[in-house]
């Protein structure tokens, strides 16, 4: 199988040769103190800073694509959009548009249509809407597709699902895929969740990975391409290996989260607002998927809460406290969404904080929440048959769902939950570029 040549790695100018698995740091200017000399070596520059500083050389007389949104951008929060539409000697084409739109301005779930970019009047091709999948015709003409948006580092968030469906596109076309890699901002040493299951495959559960996967998005696409895992939004279909140049990020590390890396966050979706969004999407965005209880969709913490009108918010904190869950804490929280199913209504629950993120399991908290919820209520099920379908399908399983219904015990979720995480490590690492 064809070995994925990073293109831009030879290209980091004064920074010296980084090939893949090897991460460079900024060396500091002439004259700088050795405090600022540290300062600079933990400053993360994306891969779009990377591409411009090497005169663009992996796009340079190329017809262009790109798949982006406003979280697309550089240090300065100049849009990839106006970056590559002012480059030389790159032609920018057709811009595609993921879910929320290229400028964000489709809000969750709402389709798009084709139409034409305001600002540089480049067309812009929709692909969630009547197709998830850049057709030939989309692609006729072009010599490479750019994506760059920020990733969250969880399975189910649909950016990394148009990157596939973009990568198996452009395999058939014959068309170059080029990655911007930016950091991912739950780190690079998390990993949690079992891999998808077949009967499980879906747009929000497309790869066979874990849940939290623990790479940045140019090394999950590396994976995805050379292990034969890009098999459709089904699951289904052949692999198909695209031609694929990751241009890396300089100065990230993969204890770094985004707080550490100096970078402006600009939310790539409605709800994640801020980079502490990214971290509570896995931790509570499985149980939203049951519609059981509020966690902060609605009002301003999304996925930070667990709230309901019929629960007593200091009975679940000290029934959370009790069990002692490493690295996280719990406050009681009451408020009233102003918008959604809960609008208006007062809630009583609790907002939970990272106290050691490195000691937390972020995927846990939430059947945490649900096991003191099924103590404290026993006769409220959190597991409608209307909901089951799609909660399934976030896990890319129903063996963990079944083990906890079991016993409502947190543990039993994760004993299946956790199963395959260390082999997913191991084969990761091989893609590391940091």
């Amino acid at each position: 199988m064809k070995r994925l040549t990073i293109g831009l790695a030879v290209l980091l100018l004064a920074l010296g040769a980084c090939a893949r698995g090897v991460s460079s740091t900024p060396s500091p200017a002439p004259g700088n103190t050795p405090e600022a000399a540290m300062e600079d070596s933990r400053e993360v520059i994306p891969g779009v800073e990377v591409l411009e500083r090497s005169g663009f050389e992996c796009l340079r007389g190329k017809k262009v694509g790109l798949l982006t949104n406003p979280s697309g951008i550089d240090r300065n929060l100049r849009s990839t959009v106006d970056i590559l539409f002012s480059a030389p000697e790159v032609e920018l084409k057709v811009l595609f548009a993921p879910e929320h739109g290229v400028r964000g301005d489709v809000y969750a779930g709402g389709r798009l249509s084709d139409t034409v970019d305001e600002a540089t009047g480049l067309p812009v091709r929709s692909l969630y809407g009547s197709t998830r999948t850049p057709t030939p015709e989309m692609l006729k003409g072009l010599d490479a597709v750019v994506y760059d948006i920020q990733d969250v580092g969880t399975r189910s968030y649909t950016f990394i699902s148009s990157l596939g469906l973009l990568m198996r596109a452009c395999a058939e076309q014959g068309v170059e895929v080029v990655v911007l890699d930016r950091p991912n901002p739950l780190g690079g040493e998390k990993v949690e969740g079992c891999p998808v299951e077949d009967g499980y495959y879906s747009f929000i559960s497309q790869f066979h990975i874990p849940y939290v996967y623990g790479l940045t998005v140019g090394e999950l696409a590396t994976l995805i391409n050379e292990e034969g895992l890009n098999r459709g939004e089904k699951g289904n279909l052949p692999h198909k290996t695209c031609k694929l140049t990751v241009v890396p990020m300089e100065g990230w590390t993969r204890d770094m989260t985004f707080a550490d890396t100096g970078l402006p966050w600009v939310l790539p979706s409605p709800n994640i607002p801020y980079p502490q969004s990214a971290q509570g999407y896995p931790a509570a965005g499985i149980l939203g998927e049951l519609g059981f209880v509020n966690i902060g969709v609605g009002y301003t913490l999304p996925f930070g809460c667990f709230a309901a009108g019929w629960i007593d918010a200091d009975a679940l904190k000290a029934r959370l406290d009790s069990y002692d869950v490493p690295g996280v804490s719990f406050r009681t929280i009451h408020y009233k969404p102003t918008s959604g199913a809960d609008s208006g209504k007062l809630l009583h629950g609790v907002q939970y904080y990272f106290t050691d993120y490195a000691k937390a399991e972020l995927t846990m908290v939430q059947f945490f929440v649900l096991q003191a919820l099924h103590e404290l209520y026993p006769d409220r099920n959190p597991f409608a048959r209307d909901k089951i379908s799609t909660f399934d399908r976030v896990c890319g399983t129903d063996c963990a769902r079944v083990a906890f219904e079991k016993s409502f015990k947190a543990q039993d979720f994760r004993t299946v939950w956790f199963k395959d995480v260390e082999a997913f490590k191991d084969l990761s690492k091989k893609y590391y570029m940091y």
